[in-house]
Formats: C-alpha cells, sequence, structure tokens
C-alpha cells in the first residue's frame, strides 16, 4: 500500500490512547466513519487514516509535575494513504502534523514512506561517496573548518583565512551560515576568489581543499544564483533550509543545471525539535527529511559542545543519514559546536569513518593560528585510526601537542 505512516508521542490527558488514535486517522483523513451511508465509507475508505498500533508508556510522576496535569503517555503509529495528499514534504507534513500539531501535547517522532511516495524524492546528488570522489579521500574522517569574524572583513581577508585553513590540511571550509550577500565580500566575488586560493594551495601541497559558499537571498531568486555558483566553479552550497523550507532544498538538489552538492545548516531548526513533548524530533528533521530532500551533507550540534544534544539524538541523526537504502545515497553527518582536536577520539567512536569533523574556534583558536589548528585535527585522526593515544601522538606532533594543551584531551578505550 502506498501511504505515509506517521508514529506520535502522546499525552492524553483524557486517558483514552485508542479514542485519541481513532479520532487522529479520521480527522486528519475523512473526518468521520461511522456515520456514513454504506455507500460513502466504500467510496472512501482508500482515503481513511488507519490506526496501525497503540503502545501505553509507563506513567511518569515527573511530566505529570511539569505538565500540571495526569496524563496517559503512548506511542501511536497512523497510517496515512497516499491518495490524500501530493508528492511533497509540505503537503505530506500538513496531512500528518499539521493542525494537529496544535493539539495539545503531542511530538511526531517519525515518518515511514512507502517505497511509491520515495520516488517523489531526489535524496543526495552525491551523497557520501559523491563528496569522497572530490576530495579521492575514501579511508578517514574529513575534516572541516569555518570562516570566523570576516562579517565587516573584506575579501583579502576572506582569501587569506581560506588560504590559513587549506594549509593547515583542512578538506572543506564553509561560510559561515550568518555570512550573506555584502558589498565586502559579494557572494559571486567570494567563489572566483576561494577557487583561485584553493587551486594555489592545491598546486603548491597537493591537498584538495572544497568551500562550501553560503547562498542566500530571495527565496524565488535562488535557483539562479546557484546556476551561477555552479557556472563559476563552486564546490558546494550551503543553504540555511529551516529559514526557506524543506522543498526550497528539494528544488535545488532536483535541478539539472545545479550539479554540486548541498551542505544542509541546522538553522532555526531549534524552534521545533526541542521539547520533549511537542514539535519534530531531530532525528526525523535533520536526518531522514533532509536526506530524502536532498541535502548530501547535514551539520548538526554535536553531543559535547556548547550547544549540545543528547548523545542518543545525534547518534540517531547520523543513522539517518547513513543507513542503506535502495532509493537513496547516504549523506554525511557534521556533529558541530564545540570541536576541538581533543574531542577526535570520542567523534570517531561515536560516529565512525564515514562522518566530518567540522570546527570553528577549534581550528582559529589554535596558538598557531588556523594552519597549526587544521594540522593538530589531521594529526589527531592519523592517531586514531593508528590506535595511538593523542597524548603519545603529541610527543612527534607539536601543533597536536599545543592544541590538547589548551583544550585538553578526551580518550577513549578500545
Amino acid at each position: 500500500m502506498s501511504e505515509v505512516i506517521a508514529t506520535y508521542l502522546i499525552h492524553d490527558p483524557s486517558h483514552n490512547l485508542a479514542k485519541k488514535a481513532e479520532g487522529i486517522a479520521l480527522g486528519l483523513t475523512i473526518g468521520s466513519w461511522t456515520d456514513l451511508p454504506q455507500l460513502e465509507q466504500e467510496q472512501l475508505k482508500k482515503h481513511k487514516g488507519q490506526v496501525i498500533s497503540i503502545e501505553e508508556l509507563p506513567k511518569s510522576e515527573s511530566v505529570n509535575h511539569y505538565l500540571g496535569k495526569d496524563v496517559t503517555r503512548g506511542i501511536l503509529k497512523i497510517g496515512y494513504p497516499s491518495a490524500n495528499f501530493s508528492g511533497d514534504l509540505p503537503a505530506i507534513l500538513t496531512t500528518v502534523f499539521g493542525k494537529l500539531s496544535l493539539d495539545g501535547e503531542i511530538r511526531l517522532v517519525d515518518l515511514e514512506f512507502s517505497d511509491e511516495v520515495k520516488e517523489n524524492f531526489p535524496g543526495p546528488k552525491y551523497g557520501l561517496q559523491g563528496i569522497r570522489e572530490k576530495l579521492g579521500v575514501y579511508n578517514r574522517p574529513l575534516v572541516m573548518s569555518i570562516f570566523k569574524g570576516v562579517i565587516g572583513r573584506d575579501l583579502t581577508y576572506l582569501k587569506e583565512q581560506l588560504k590559513e585553513q587549506a594549509l593547515g590540511g583542512v578538506d572543506i571550509v564553509k561560510d559561515d551560515e550568518i555570512l550573506f550577500e555584502n558589498p565586502l565580500t559579494p557572494f559571486e566575488q567570494r567563489i572566483v576568489a576561494g577557487k583561485q586560493v584553493l587551486e594555489e594551495v592545491f598546486a603548491e601541497t597537493g591537498h584538495r581543499t572544497l568551500y562550501a559558499v553560503n547562498i542566500s537571498g530571495r527565496t524565488f531568486e535562488l535557483k539562479d544564483k546557484a546556476r551561477k555558483a555552479v557556472e563559476l566553479g563552486a564546490d558546494l552550497l550551503l543553504f540555511n533550509v529551516f529559514a526557506y523550507g524543506l522543498d526550497v532544498l528539494q528544488s535545488l538538489a532536483e535541478d539539472p543545471e545545479i550539479t554540486i552538492p548541498i551542505m544542509a545548516h541546522p538553522a532555526v531548526s531549534g524552534t521545533v525539535t526541542p521539547s520533549e513533548f511537542y514539535g519534530i524530533t531531530n532525528q526525523l528533521l535533520l536526518g531522514k527529511l533532509l536526506r530524502y530532500a536532498g541535502a548530501d551533507l547535514v551539520l548538526f550540534p554535536s553531543p559535547y559542545g556548547s550547544v549540545a544534544l543528547d548523545r542518543d539524538v545525534t547518534l540517531g541523526i547520523a543513522e539517518e543519514l547513513t543507513k542503506l537504502d535502495d532509493q537513496f545515497k547516504t549523506a554525511f553527518p557534521v556533529p558541530s559546536a564545540g570541536i576541538h582536536p581533543g574531542l577526535v577520539p570520542l567523534l570517531i567512536q561515536d560516529f565512525g569513518n564515514d562522518s566530518i569533523i567540522n570546527a570553528g574556534g577549534g581550528v582559529h583558536g589554535h596558538p598557531d593560528g588556523a594552519v597549526g589548528g587544521g594540522m593538530a585535527f589531521r594529526a589527531a585522526v592519523d592517531a586514531v585510526l593508528a590506535g595511538k593515544t593523542l597524548k603519545e601522538a603529541a610527543e612527534d606532533n607539536e601543533n597536536l601537542g599545543k592544541a590538547i594543551s589548551l583544550w585538553g584531551v578526551v580518550e577513549v578505550k578500545s
């Protein structure tokens, strides 16, 4: 059957999960059932939502205290026939969680798409392996860094930062998500200047670095802007997807003239994900839906920094991006925020080789600048893959030694 199955976490003050589930199944599809004549029931049968399962959860006094009322907690699964909606994420999300998101303490945990519904979505154009092929790097996590402090600075300053990061051995450098179109570092000039710098570093060192430029502006101008970026030789696009919408990401990913990977930034997603009682789970929003819509790389808060998510949540996001799916390529998980070289053992233990280690201050804050910071990260990765502790590796690597002296180190047991 062609359908989408939604999983909800419910906190029901009426203590009747079966009635709640049936109310959702009917209320978000045909509206009523038992009162309909037999003929109309036959006509509408293919549109009727179905209660798939109901699981009551143990009572929680802490939840009751927090909500200020006694509730029954449960996990409900409701099936929505694809005959009810067009094959796009706005229609699907409106169907399964539109007005329902306003109805008390209810959280959208997951969506399961039948193969027929999944055919409406592009998935990553390049995906994890495609990014690796661009770089020629297959046997380790990638290292990414971020421009810092470039607002109000000119193109010369940006080029200097980019060169230092590339000389440090990072694989990808991305714009800050708040670097928009401006007269000092215009979008098109950033691309041209960045390409020149990175080609010079490649000629000098043989190391390839990719630059992700932030695409921004009015929604209906984005496609033309992205096509121009491709024409100018841009490596990747950084996109603040939740400021624009999942469907805008999909439209960029599906455009045959936009032939470069897209990196999705989670900015604004925190307006709908943090609560355990409301909104959408991070695993669904930052994992599955971004992958389906066409993101090749996905940033999300790491479990370790100042803007942290629970470890299990971040692992869930990474799993949604990388698990095998016959219809979609895998996407790169990019745990971010608060990352420094001393965390590399933990990052590789938790997220494996098929991940990107992303740092801003952990690169630029190194005593020897971005060059030293990039080299410290690369040394940390090499040490972990060689089975060494960072302290052991630091004895022979000054850059790594300075980094762990500044930020410390978290070693992990094999």
